[in-house]
């Protein structure tokens, strides 16, 4: 996950800006509900440590009253990590050498994340105000998303053979970690309220999109004549993701979980990173409503902007590259 997280931060820094402008018709009946009312877009910093290197906000909870997000303190005796985490705007840290990487928070004020110990990766969670590690079976594993009743979601790789393994620690008995049924090679992304399920699966270029519903069913998430699916988040009735589709570039689409319907959404949108339970989708310097896009404030000469993740309540947040000062950020009213 955490270097996932790098790159994005990379490719949205450098990205070029673009103007706002309409996105192109959707391909399939998947379509969310545009903006019914116009509201002024505003760009605010959120508070961070003074005397950090670097701030990001990686993850907001559907309701938008918490976000999480890491920071770094360079010092004489070398790099501390930090987790940030906003309860309405409130902010509080933790120094931890595992706070490399937020994958998700819930309406509650769970965080979780991955970090690094002796060189292996670990996914954590952090409540009652500790990072604690999550239980993992041998080899890599990494968290990526929790839902509102605790469930979370992620994967393992075996040692040696480093074949994929789909995980999910139930928050209904605590402490303990089992595997998911889901398609071979199968790394879920996402869980909703419900308990659903998405993810990929299969060998590298070769993907496939899949979601697995409360009841063990499990259907493909992908588009006809696709060459290969990516899912990369879910809420709500929504996911999203990228195809191939045998164009210069990947397609980004909008599934409905509901039926598996799916649009294209805008071209001008770099990438997908996030959607919320109205359909919304966020990625690079760019939010989606319905079929139209727009860029969000904040970017200008030498500075960049970039989103992580979207609220229900329509927040946003993400981060500014400022000339290589990185500061987390969240955008109302968008």
């Amino acid at each position: 996950m955490a270097h996932l997280a790098r790159r994005m931060m990379l490719a949205a820094a450098v990205a070029g800006l673009l103007s706002t402008s309409l996105g192109v018709a959707g391909s399939g009946a998947a379509s969310a509900a545009p903006r019914t009312a116009a509201r002024a877009c505003t760009i605010t910093t959120l508070p961070f440590p003074a005397d950090v290197y670097r701030a990001d906000a990686q993850a907001v909870d559907p309701t938008g009253r918490f976000a999480a997000g890491t920071a770094l303190r360079v010092g004489e005796e070398g790099n501390q990590l930090m987790l940030l985490v906003w309860a309405r705007g409130r902010l509080t840290t933790v120094e931890s050498p595992l706070a490399d990487s937020v994958a998700d928070v819930n309406a509650h004020g769970v965080v979780v994340g991955n970090g690094w110990i002796g060189g292996h990766a670990r996914p954590w969670v952090y409540r009652d105000g500790k990072i604690e590690l999550l239980p993992t079976p041998s080899g890599y594993a990494a968290a990526a998303a929790i839902n509102k009743a605790g469930d979370i979601v992620g994967w393992g790789e075996e040692p040696g053979i480093w074949r994929k393994v789909p995980l999910r620690w139930p928050a209904a008995r605590p402490g303990t970690v089992e595997v998911l049924e889901a398609p071979a090679e199968a790394t879920p992304v996402g869980i909703t309220r419900n308990g659903t399920v998405v993810g990929s699966a299969g060998d590298f270029a070769e993907w496939t999109g899949w979601v697995r519903y409360p009841d063990g069913r499990v259907e493909e998430l992908t588009v006809p004549g696709a060459r290969s699916s990516v899912v990369h988040a879910a809420e709500g009735h929504w996911a999203v993701g990228r195809v191939d589709l045998g164009e210069a570039n990947t397609v980004k689409v909008r599934w409905n979980l509901r039926d598996r319907s799916w649009s294209r959404l805008a071209d001008e949108l770099p990438w997908v990173v996030d959607v919320n339970a109205r359909g919304v989708v966020v990625g690079g310097d760019r939010v989606v409503r319905g079929t139209s896009s727009r860029v969000l404030p904040g970017g200008g000469d030498r500075v960049g902007v970039g989103t992580r993740a979207i609220a229900d309540t329509g927040a946003i947040v993400g981060f500014r590259n400022d000339d290589g000062r990185v500061t987390p950020v969240r955008w109302t009213g968008c």
